[in-house]
C-alpha cells in the first residue's frame, strides 16, 4: 500500500522506500507499488517503472487513509493510465465512491471502472480488497484482464461481528465489512478456484490509540492464513486454498510463483490481544489452524 506520509509517488520515494523495507527484512520479496496522483504524465509513468514500479494504485479523494490528495476523476490520470497500459504496468484501485453513503460505496464505484476499461482497454486491472456481491459479479461478468483481491477478514466476517455487542474496533476497515449475503458471495468467488479472485491481505496495523481513536485498518497479518483455511474448510474447497492465496495472484500480475512454503496444520489456539503491540483480528477468539513458515 503506497499512501505513506510521504506517499510512494516518486521514483527517489519509491527506491528509499524499497530500500528501507530491504534493510528491515532483507528476505521479502516486495512488487514495488507507486500511488497514482492527480496530474500524473506519461513522463513519471515512465520514470516510475524505470524505478521498478510494477503497479499504480488508484485511490479516490477521501476514501480511505491518506487519500485527501487522491483522484477526483479518472481524467485525472487518463495520460499515467494510457502509459501504464502501454508498459504493462497494473492498476490497482481501491474501488470507493466517497460521495455516496458508506454501505454503498463499492458498488458506486462500479460505473467508473467501466470508464476506465472503456477509455483503456487491455489495461491489467485489480479491485482491491473487494466486500461487496455486486462487485464480484461485475469482475466476473469483466474482462480477462481485471480480477480482484479478497481479505480474509471480508471472507470471515461481516457488519454484525463489528458492531457486535460493541463495536469491534479491529474489523474497522475500508471498504466497511458489509451483509452476509455478500461474505456468501465473496467466499463463493474465493472458493470456486476462478482465477479472477486472489488473496490480498489489506494488512494495515494502527496503534491502539489510534485505533481506538476510530482509525481504519486491520491488523490482518498474524491471523490471515488460520482465517483463510478455517473459511475454506467451511466451504469444502481445502484443495483451492492455495490457489487462491499463492497461485491466481502471482499468474495475474505475471510474477514467478513463490519459491518457500508455509504449512498449516489443525491446532486451536487463542489469538492473543496484541501482536508486536497492535490489536490483530480475532483477538481474544479460538482459531482452529495454525500456520509457519516451512524450513
Amino acid at each position: 500500500m503506497p499512501n505513506t506520509l510521504p506517499p510512494l509517488a516518486t521514483p527517489d520515494r519509491l527506491v528509499e522506500y524499497l530500500a528501507l523495507v530491504a534493510n528491515a527484512a532483507p528476505d521479502l520479496a516486495l512488487v514495488p507499488v507507486f500511488k497514482l496522483a492527480p496530474g500524473m504524465g506519461e513522463r513519471q509513468i515512465h520514470a516510475l517503472a524505470a524505478a521498478g514500479a510494477r503497479i499504480g494504485k488508484y485511490y479516490p479523494a477521501g476514501s480511505t487513509t491518506n487519500a485527501s490528495d487522491g483522484i477526483q476523476d479518472p481524467d485525472d490520470v487518463d495520460e499515467a493510465l494510457g502509459a501504464m497500459r502501454d508498459l504493462g504496468l497494473a492498476l490497482a484501485v481501491h474501488a470507493e465512491d466517497p460521495s455516496e453513503p458508506m454501505m454503498e460505496r463499492e458498488t458506486a464505484f462500479l460505473p467508473i471502472l467501466d470508464r476506465i476499461l472503456r477509455a483503456h482497454p487491455g489495461l491489467r486491472l485489480s479491485v482491491e480488497h473487494l466486500s461487496g456481491a455486486p462487485a464480484v459479479r461485475w469482475i466476473e461478468e469483466a474482462p480477462e484482464t481485471v480480477g480482484a483481491t479478497i481479505t480474509a477478514h471480508h471472507l470471515c466476517f461481516t457488519l454484525d461481528d463489528l458492531l457486535a455487542e460493541a463495536l469491534d474496533s479491529a474489523l474497522y476497515c475500508k471498504p466497511l465489512l458489509k451483509f452476509r449475503e455478500d461474505r456468501a458471495e465473496l467466499r463463493r468467488a474465493a472458493c470456486s478456484g476462478n482465477p479472477k479472485f486472489f488473496f490480498g491481505s489489506d494488512s494495515a496495523p494502527h496503534a491502539p490509540e489510534r485505533k481506538a481513536a476510530g482509525a481504519a485498518g486491520a491488523y490482518a497479518a498474524p491471523v490471515a492464513l488460520p482465517l483463510l483455511a478455517g473459511c475454506f474448510e467451511e466451504e469444502g474447497a481445502l484443495d483451492r486454498l492455495e490457489g487462491f492465496v499463492a497461485e491466481h495472484g502471482a499468474a495475474f500480475h505475471g510474477l514467478e510463483p513463490n519459491v518457500g512454503s508455509i504449512r498449516l496444520w489443525r491446532e486451536d489456539w487463542m489469538v492473543p490481544d496484541l501482536v508486536d503491540g497492535f490489536r490483530p483480528l480475532a483477538a481474544g477468539k479460538v482459531l482452529r489452524w495454525k500456520a509457519a513458515r516451512d524450513g
